[in-house]
């Protein structure tokens, strides 16, 4: 049997696809994919920590080159990023001992507030990964073309090739 133009390039979109998603698991074998609670606190806990990190880099870089007497901020500023972080990680642990199974942000302020709340909660988690991404692969890109100066007019295309590879790399499912 011959196959039409229609099923030729479905089944070539689907040897693609698996290429780069890889097989369809099922249900029962997606369970084994989640990683153990040693594994996965540090794991995606580092996504508040590079965040607050680069931040505070930032601001302090901005501050800095604006008015160098702003020295004796830097402490204050310090101080009250970790108060921030003490915050958030005190909040963290009340919404796991609230939500055993899983939850997030949206969840969260949804059941508890209001769906408003749960969809600003949603696209504040979307600009912050966005941003997180961005910043990171600035930052480190950045930081490997200081070995290698002569790559150093081309920032910006492997900055936005980067960005572009991350996704492709991670179709198959990181749980």
């Amino acid at each position: 049997m011959a196959l039409t133009g229609r099923e030729s390039s479905s089944s070539s979109g689907e040897v693609v696809k698996r290429i780069f998603v890889g097989r369809p698991m099922t249900s029962r074998r997606m369970e084994h994919t989640l990683l153990p609670k040693v594994l996965a606190l540090p794991i995606f806990t580092s996504d508040a920590l590079s965040s607050v990190a680069y931040s505070v880099e930032a601001s302090l870089l901005i501050l800095w080159q604006a008015s160098p007497n702003v020295a004796n901020y830097i402490l204050p500023i310090n101080l009250a990023v970790a108060a921030v972080m003490a915050i958030v990680i005190a909040s963290y642990k009340q919404v796991v001992r609230a939500y055993p199974t899983s939850a997030g942000s949206y969840v969260v302020s949804k059941e508890n507030l209001a769906t408003i709340f749960g969809l600003i909660a949603g696209a504040a988690l979307l600009a912050d990964y966005v941003l997180t991404v961005a910043v990171s692969v600035s930052s480190g890109i950045l930081a490997l073309l200081s070995a290698t100066p002569s790559l150093h007019p081309y920032l910006l295309e492997i900055c936005i090739l980067t960005v572009i590879l991350l996704p492709l790399l991670n179709l198959p499912g990181v749980r």
